[in-house]
């Protein structure tokens, strides 16, 4: 894979570039014609998947100093024995906190994963009621949670770098 004269992406660049890219995919208009809730979900799931890549790279970021083996998120943020790593056991606080950008974030990748996905078409019989679901505003929530992630991420960082 790795060709001559490309240079090496770090996990702290792969990190930024993933949660970029999860952006733009939100930023994306979705249209006005029949495609539009299509290309919506398409764009929501997207970034969704991009956000759990980028939850991957952050781990190979900010533990490069404890030299894990591993840095599967499911398998170091909900797993039984996580290594004893200030930036783990901060992260793995956040996805048991119910009112954090990792729990939501984590409750959102379990329905991606899912046979039904997590961004669903709005209920045809809801489309004049104001609903406050949150499925109507997957995208929007997702924005807070990328806003979210790069606060945190830049303090876990800090963290890693006073190693």
């Amino acid at each position: 894979m790795g060709g001559g004269g490309q240079a090496q992406v770090t996990p702290r660049a792969r990190t930024n570039q993933l949660l970029y890219q999860a952006q733009l995919l939100l930023d994306v208009a979705p249209g006005d014609d029949e495609h539009q809730g299509a290309r919506k979900r398409a764009s929501e799931e997207g970034a969704l998947a991009l956000f759990e890549l980028a939850i991957d790279a952050l781990l190979r970021d900010v533990c490069e100093h404890a030299h894990l083996a591993e840095h599967d998120w499911r398998s170091l943020l909900l797993g039984d024995d996580p290594p004893a790593v200030a930036e783990v056991h901060r992260l793995r606080e956040l996805a048991r906190d119910g009112s954090s950008w990792l729990y939501r974030v984590i409750g959102h990748l379990e329905a991606l994963h899912g046979d039904e996905g997590v961004s669903r078409p709005r209920s045809p019989a809801l489309s004049g009621v104001i609903a406050v679901d949150r499925q109507a505003d997957l995208g929007q929530e997702l924005q807070h949670c990328l806003e979210a992630a790069k606060v945190e991420i830049a303090a876990l960082r800090q963290t890693s770098e006073e190693w």
